[in-house]
């Protein structure tokens, strides 16, 4: 039986940040770190890290780690909502990888998890091993943005978890047409947690803050700069068929950029893929084996 436990680092300024850690890995294999989108949690990767944690035709058996970053899951709340920004959860990261003691491994960053990836690359680049981007880029769409800005922090509780699903579904059903019934469950219990008998967010309702401070008029920065500094190690790029966040235009030009970065499309998904598929699943674990017999990227000088 796979080894999970959950654990608990501390931030630099004192906050209790939660991590789940399962499995054990083989010797030569390194471990993946699982960070999270905007108001997600380590509860999205428990297929996944299930998956490479148990090994098989797919790889070795490996160690994962997933991340609940400040004011999400089982992390503390910030009393502070301006500290719910990129860099600072880069250093919530750190606090974790230190308290785990892992040096290196391969990231799989899903949406805001994929940004703190490439911002790690610029200063701690001999971490990364490997990035799974999924569903970010460099350029960000407005009209995701505007969509995930609709939504966060307004939806009521749901009463049960057949609302909780239609919930969902009302503002993410074009973006998956193609989940099963069972997928949508399961994407309702990654979302919401029961708590005395209700159903409550996974996120401190302070967040929204952090998207309230975005100008929509106003053109976004890109993170060229920051998606460069994975130049040296290698790079999967995973993009929902339906994303309204990661443009075709955005995937391709990262690959033709990059000198070692491949694509791959999740069909019937959208922001962001679930990573809960059997193909997805399998071209993660291969992606971490190749990570595996690949050089380290040189730190900075």
């Amino acid at each position: 039986m796979t080894d999970v436990a959950d654990r608990f680092a501390t931030s630099s300024d004192g906050l209790r940040l939660h991590y789940r850690d399962v499995g054990r890995g083989a010797a030569g294999a390194l471990p993946v770190v699982c960070l999270p989108g905007l108001t997600r949690t380590a509860a999205d990767f428990e297929v996944l890290a299930a998956h490479l944690a148990g090994g098989g035709a797919d790889g070795p058996p490996r160690r994962v780690l997933s991340l609940d970053y400040r004011g999400r899951g089982g992390s503390d709340h910030d009393p502070d909502p301006s500290h719910y920004s990129v860099p600072v959860e880069a250093g919530d990261v750190l606090a974790v990888l230190h308290d785990a003691g892992v040096p290196e491994a391969v990231f799989v960053g899903t949406s805001r998890g994929g940004l703190i990836t490439m911002v790690l690359s610029t200063v701690r680049p001999e971490m990364i091993r490997g990035a799974v981007l999924n569903d970010i880029g460099p350029v960000l769409e407005p009209a995701g943005l505007e969509r995930i800005r609709g939504y966060v922090g307004r939806l009521p509780p749901p009463r049960d978890w057949d609302d909780a699903v239609r919930t969902i579904k009302g503002y993410a059903g074009p973006q998956f047409p193609g989940l099963s019934e069972a997928d949508w469950l399961h994407f309702a219990r990654t979302t919401y947690a029961e708590r005395d008998g209700t159903l409550v967010g996974r996120y401190d309702p302070a967040l929204v803050e952090a998207l309230r401070a975005l100008d929509p008029a106003a053109p976004l920065p890109t993170l060229w700069p920051q998606f460069d500094g994975l130049a040296g190690v290698p790079v999967l790029v995973v993009r929902g068929a339906c994303t309204d966040l990661l443009s075709e235009a955005t995937a391709a030009e990262m690959v033709r950029r990059h000198p070692d970065c491949a694509p791959l499309t999740v069909p019937g998904q959208g922001h962001a893929p679930l990573l809960i598929d059997a193909p997805t699943l399998a071209r993660i674990a291969a992606f971490a084996s190749r990570c595996d017999g690949a050089p380290p990227a040189p730190p900075l000088r």
